[in-house]
């Protein structure tokens, strides 16, 4: 019997089970952190109250532990709340823990339309249309996140060295038989910036990711999320993922990560 269709089943209002196609490369048993921080994304714009005029401008994500494949917990608090802005912050738990895996704080800003004039951002990358199709480097199992989302790059790849430019699209839905948001879309796939613009063999050195933000200053639109990544990494063993992100009508923000890098 497959995978559901989806990345989470709901269970009920807070609660979630996460099904196969979050498994991440690394551990049979644990899930890529793209899946869950689209999850405490969608938590913050859905908690009860939330204003409809404000929408994610920042969100950090730090990753307390693997997170696992199994029934997880979601909660949101207000940290702050203010006329223009608020500070949210979303939990996930899995089920019978007594402490969260991952945090996410979010930074809502207020918005109306068209109250200033727009500043393009920088230039767009060429469309998915005119990407390639790529596979993900090998993973021992048959059904993951490398199943649950295709890639197309327009610079390297997932099996090449340096930086890398790749769309992404998810395709099955954030949560089973939901629609999918275009803010499930960017947040599933920010997370891969790591991969994409790997400068290191994976064979010979660790390179794991603690955390996540996000910037975004325009909505996201569309089916398609790109991450254009580049890595560096400090012989003491830090390193950087810094990536722009797009989508088809072009720059929508920018994504960091923090990584632990060591030879294995």
């Amino acid at each position: 019997m497959g995978a559901p269709e989806g990345f989470f089943e709901r269970i009920d209002a807070g609660r979630f089970l996460a099904t196969a196609y979050t498994r991440g490369p690394w551990d049979e048993g644990a899930q890529h952190a793209g899946p869950p921080a689209a999850l405490l994304g969608r938590a913050v714009e859905d908690r009860p109250g939330a204003r409809a005029d404000m929408r994610i401008a920042r969100i950090t994500y730090e990753v307390l532990r693997p997170v696992p494949i199994g029934a997880l917990e979601v909660t949101t608090s207000v940290l702050r709340a203010g006329r223009g802005t608020e500070l949210v912050e979303a939990a996930l738990t899995p089920e019978g823990a007594d402490a969260p895996v991952m945090l996410a704080r979010a930074l809502r800003i207020r918005v109306a339309e068209d109250v200033v004039p727009a500043v393009a951002a920088g230039p767009q990358v060429p469309p998915p249309g005119e990407a390639g199709a790529m596979p993900f480097f090998p993973v021992p199992w048959e059904t993951g996140y490398h199943t649950a989302m295709e890639a197309r790059f327009t610079d390297g790849a997932f099996t090449e060295l340096g930086p890398g430019t790749c769309w992404m699209r998810m395709r099955v839905p954030l949560v089973v038989a939901e629609e999918v948001r275009p803010l499930d879309r960017v947040l599933v796939a920010a997370d891969s910036g790591n991969g994409i613009s790997s400068v290191l063999d994976f064979g010979r050195f660790v390179f794991v990711n603690g955390d996540l933000t996000v910037h975004l200053h325009r909505h996201p639109v569309g089916e398609w999320a790109c991450v254009e990544s580049r890595t560096s990494v400090d012989a003491g063993g830090i390193g950087l993922v810094d990536a722009r992100l797009h989508d088809e009508k072009g720059p929508i923000g920018r994504s960091a990560q923090s990584l632990f890098v060591a030879p294995r």
